[in-house]
Formats: structure tokens, C-alpha cells, sequence
């Protein structure tokens, strides 16, 4: 059994300036004002649009990101409509071969101290799931039939490409101080990566 923090890695090789031109460009169509596109005129041109309420224009760039969380922190992603998803499937990983270590991974809970009473039940817990999937699968259970034992604590790799409006919709709900912690633990510090690489858009 593994345990694991999450984790993601933005897919593409972003280049803020590029993104935010291309917005401006098709922007700029709505008000038939592209004789004012310029060299340094796209950062304000988006910020304008933002500020007016106008993201629809956002739709024409897009950023995927591999996410590595749990099972249930990705039934939460998915919920967002407007996105496309590639999702490690446990209906067809066999996670006894080798290729995964013969072995389950989970992503650690970040609300319980490590060495704690609700920690160790967890872990029990996982080691438990782990120990029966393995022995299912060895008894001739296929992956698929096997998998009805995972818990939500188990580790899945998902890719999301969002265009920008909806990751910052995204952000809004994910990252809220409302949202689910372990779903905060990535939506946070992704949020401040694509701040950084189209700081106008996430800021």
C-alpha cells in the first residue's frame, strides 16, 4: 500500500502572452476595434472585458492540467460541465500487475495528523480495501468487478481542459473557503500557477 499527497501538472506549455492575444484578437471582433490591437494592448483589452462582464470571449483559449487526487475529490470535478476529461479507469487498470507495484495508492487525508486516532482507522481502513481487491482479483474477479471494493480515498490521474472562463468559474467554487479540504489542496495552488502564467485572467 502507498500513500501519497496530490498533486498536478499543467499539460501544455502556456504562454500567458500568446493566450491573452489570441483573446484580444476575437475580442476585438465584437467591436470591430481590432485597428487598436497593439504590442502591450492585450493585457488591458482582457482586463477591460473582465471587468465588463464579458468572458464569453474567454472560451477561445484553453489549459489542460493532469490532476492527481482521490476518487472522490475527482466525482467533484466532473460535475463541471463545460470541460473534457480523460480519467484513469479502474475498470481496466489491474492494479496487482506490475506496472502499478501490485499495489494500491491512496491519497493521504489532509485534515487528519499522521500518527492520529482518525488517521490510523484511515489507514486500517485502506489497508483493508487494498487486502480484499488483491484477494478478489487472485480468486478470478475481474478489474471491473474487483473495483467495487475502492474507496473513495483511492488514487485516480485525471486530465481537465477547461477554457478559461470555466476554470475561473471553476476556481470560484473549488477553491472557496466553502469547498471540500482535500478539494481546496489542489484547487489552491492551481489556481496560483495559472495565476502566474495569465496573471490577468486568475487574478
Amino acid at each position: 500500500m502507498k500513500i501519497i499527497d496530490p498533486y498536478f501538472k499543467i499539460s501544455d506549455g502556456i504562454d500567458g502572452a500568446a493566450m491573452l492575444g489570441k483573446v484580444e484578437s476575437a475580442g476585438r471582433v465584437c467591436y470591430k476595434s481590432e485597428n487598436l490591437a497593439g504590442e502591450d494592448s492585450a493585457e488591458k483589452f482582457v482586463a477591460a472585458i473582465i471587468r465588463n462582464g464579458h468572458e464569453s470571449v474567454l472560451e477561445h483559449e484553453k489549459i489542460s492540467a493532469l490532476i492527481v487526487c482521490d476518487r472522490g475529490v475527482s466525482h467533484e470535478i466532473v460535475r463541471h460541465r463545460i470541460a473534457s476529461y480523460s480519467q484513469e479507469s479502474t475498470r481496466y487498470c489491474n492494479y496487482s500487475k506490475g506496472k502499478f507495484g501490485g499495489e494500491l495508492t491512496f491519497i493521504r487525508p489532509c485534515y487528519w495528523a499522521e500518527g492520529g486516532a482518525l488517521y490510523e482507522l484511515w489507514e486500517k481502513q485502506m489497508a483493508a480495501a487494498e487486502e480484499c481487491y488483491l484477494a478478489m482479483l487472485e480468486a478470478g474477479a475481474s478489474p471491473q468487478e474487483a473495483r467495487a471494493v475502492l474507496p473513495n480515498s483511492l488514487k485516480t490521474e485525471i486530465v481537465v481542459t477547461m477554457n478559461l472562463r470555466e476554470w475561473r468559474h471553476f476556481f470560484s467554487l473549488r477553491a472557496d473557503e466553502a469547498a471540500h479540504p482535500q478539494m481546496r489542496q489542489i484547487a489552491l495552488p492551481l489556481r496560483e500557477e495559472m495565476r502566474r502564467l495569465v496573471p490577468v485572467v486568475f487574478d
